[in-house]
């Protein structure tokens, strides 16, 4: 017989000795003094905690004894994503190894006007500087892989915090490409689902870049990234957050008409060029949708030979090389 059967069984037998009997098994409070049955709910208590105890081999002698002894682990958050770093080399994205890759330098050169866009010594005019929308004109030109990258890149910074985006809310191409699965994101919120924002963001393992997926399919997605919601979390986004970049990877201009409504609200804009390929009248067809912006980075994407650098492959896709330089287009 245990322990704690021993003390039920004298409790039952002289109820006049129950603050012994109490003590036996290790608790000592006024309210169990009164009834048997408070002493058999103290007992199942009691039971549990030894299961505990016998788990990780600790001695069952009382709460005091107990406690300090059995911890329990923090639950993993469902919106959380350990990046597989292995997959995303082999696919030729930036990963911490390569901060002193050639790769890695060419986004330097990419983020640096953006931050110091973002992140002025004083006014410089440009509202919502801290929103970067990246497009392209058409499909496959590799704007979801420019702006993961670019994510990936400011977040490896001291002090940098990174919001992406998925807003192609038609194709999500970042979760594809990050491996993420359907989840609530954007158009969840925008159609006024009572979710948080903080509900929906995905932290990762870097602990100063987060993910907002596109969330649901929606037949009037474009109706809803140029609603007024849209404009209020556009604002909350770039005021309640303004030591954040949040970058938003949105669907090609010349192939949807969400992208244009997104760059309005956006304090900067990189469009992604794929060289040698995508025609010159393409791409100014591109620039006058996007006119009203007032500033128009332009990334060149997928240049085998980069100007005084020798050929070098990335592994990514088919293989190709890659030289990226922004501008600023008046």
């Amino acid at each position: 017989m245990s322990i704690i059967e021993k003390a039920l069984e004298k409790a039952k037998e002289n109820k006049t000795n129950e603050r012994e009997n109490l003590e036996i098994i290790g608790v000592q409070h006024e309210k169990y003094l009164d009834a048997v049955p408070l002493v058999q709910e103290t007992v199942d208590i009691l039971q549990q905690k030894t299961i505990i105890s016998d788990m990780g081999n600790v001695e069952s002698k009382g709460f005091e004894k107990q406690q300090g002894h059995v911890e329990r682990q923090p639950e993993r958050t469902r919106n959380f994503l350990s990046i597989n770093w292995t997959l995303m080399q082999e696919k030729g994205m930036l990963t911490p190894e390569m901060a002193r890759s050639q790769m890695a330098e060419e986004y330097r050169i990419i983020k640096r006007p953006l931050l110091m866009n973002a992140f002025p010594d004083g006014d410089n005019g440009i509202e919502h500087a801290n929103l970067i929308l990246v497009t392209s004109s058409v499909p496959g030109e590799g704007k979801t892989f420019t702006a993961a990258n670019l994510a990936l890149s400011i977040a490896m910074e001291r002090e940098k915090w990174v919001l992406l985006v998925d807003a192609d809310v038609a194709k999500p191409s970042v979760s594809k490409l990050l491996g993420i699965k359907p989840q609530a994101g954007l158009i969840d919120m925008l159609i006024g689902s009572g979710l948080r924002l903080s509900d929906m963001l995905i932290k990762t393992d870097i602990p100063n870049f987060s993910i907002l997926p596109a969330g649901a399919l929606h037949q009037h997605s474009t109706e809803l990234l140029a609603s007024d919601a849209m404009k209020r979390l556009a604002k909350e986004l770039s005021e309640r957050y303004p030591d954040r970049i949040v970058i938003f990877d949105s669907p090609p201009l010349l192939a949807a008409t969400q992208a244009p409504v997104l760059a309005n609200l956006m304090g900067q804009v990189v469009l992604v060029v794929e060289a040698e390929v995508t025609p010159q009248y393409i791409v100014q067809e591109s620039i006058a949708k996007l006119e009203s912006c007032k500033v128009l980075g332009c990334v060149l994407n997928k240049v085998k030979k980069g100007f005084g650098f020798t050929y070098y492959g990335l592994g990514y896709g088919y293989g190709y090389g890659y030289y990226g330089q922004a501008k600023k287009t008046e």
